[in-house]
């Protein structure tokens, strides 16, 4: 495929902007979220999309793995793999994560499509995401937080969660085989004994569509992305430092390189943007209160901290990461569930005080 393109990073950017537009357009057409998916749950016992999310992950972990095995791609070189993480900012950064995304009704991915959808309140919800999720990575709340990660980080003597079987003893194939084995399993039986799931094709095809997309980004960055002297960093589908990225990108790009992680975003956008205007589901939509309007703004705020504190989002953390069977993501998805359902919990109390 390479020889199409002048070189390596070309093919990358070429092939990560198509793997944008299919996400933009998959999750515009199955409204894929996490977030809707606990909502849902929490409000009316109805579980699909969570389900649909869970589906997903299964379907990237095998797919994932599976690319390991045929290509050899070295998933433990991602930046999931903390040899030395800090438990505590994992998870309280993905409970922020959790409870931003209720505030603002959408993660950081759901608000790019969203945002492809003609929906002008997750503009703002993007823009405060971005510029906090860099001000907390390089800015004004980066020396903060590297002091704290310096306080409570804990070394590991692996950083995967196959790695912690083969401490027993076990040969590392058996241990990476048999957590496959259980981790698929567990997944896939939960979220497909459900009838009304198996029912949607828009959920379930939606999600695995969404699950192979996450083993297509290790693919473009881990085989195209390879080269000896320029390679590209590692890396999926995830939308919480890409999209302050792409914000200093429109700002800069006359002195900046174009990334893989700004493409993508972009190309979630357009995605997203084809098939609601080719489905007639293209629609301006804006706040209908300031009370409205505050809430995205804590909203977008908290997932820009809590996404850097926790190396990632719903779908960096909760997909792509686990697709690498990083420990490190099993705290942060944990966080991000945590904080998620206490605002809901909080709001119900809300309700009927």
């Amino acid at each position: 495929m390479i020889e199409f393109f002048e070189d390596h990073l070309q093919a990358v950017l070429w092939s990560g902007a198509l793997l944008g537009l299919a996400y933009g357009a998959a999750a515009q057409w199955s409204r894929f979220c996490l977030y809707r998916g606990l909502s849902n749950r929490w409000q009316s016992g109805d579980s699909i999309k969570l389900r649909a999310f869970v589906l997903a992950m299964a379907v990237a972990l095998l797919s994932s793995q599976a690319l390991h095995w045929l290509f050899g791609i070295d998933l433990t070189q991602t930046h999931y793999h903390q040899r030395s993480p800090s438990w505590p900012l994992l998870l309280g950064g993905g409970m922020l994560f959790g409870y931003g995304m209720h505030l603002a009704n959408a993660c950081g991915a759901r608000s790019l499509v969203l945002l492809g959808s003609g929906n002008l309140r997750s503009l703002l919800v993007l823009l405060v995401l971005g510029v906090s999720a860099y001000a907390t990575l390089s800015g004004l709340l980066a020396h903060p937080r590297i002091d704290l990660e310096a306080l409570t980080q804990t070394r590991l003597p692996t950083t995967s969660i196959d790695g912690l079987i083969s401490l027993t003893g076990l040969s590392a194939s058996l241990s990476k085989t048999l957590t496959l084995l259980v981790l698929a399993g567990l997944l896939l039986f939960w979220a497909l004994k459900n009838p009304a799931l198996r029912q949607s094709p828009r959920d379930w095809i939606g999600a695995s569509l969404i699950g192979l997309l996450t083993a297509g980004g290790w693919w473009v960055t881990g085989v195209l992305g390879a080269d000896d002297f320029d390679p590209v960093r590692l890396g999926s589908l995830t939308f919480v430092q890409p999209i302050g990225e792409t914000l200093q990108f429109s700002m800069l790009s006359s002195g900046m390189k174009l990334s893989f992680a700004v493409v993508v975003v972009l190309g979630v956008i357009m995605g997203s943007f084809a098939r609601a205007l080719l489905s007639g589901e293209f629609s301006w939509q804006g706040y209908e209160s300031p009370q409205q309007m505050q809430r995205g703004i804590l909203g977008g705020l908290l997932m820009g901290i809590g996404g850097v504190l926790s190396l990632g989002c719903t779908l960096g953390q909760g997909i792509s990461g686990f697709s690498t069977l990083a420990l490190s993501s099993i705290a942060a998805l944990a966080g991000i569930l945590i904080g998620a359902q206490a605002a809901l919990w909080l709001d119900s109390r809300k309700t009927t005080a």
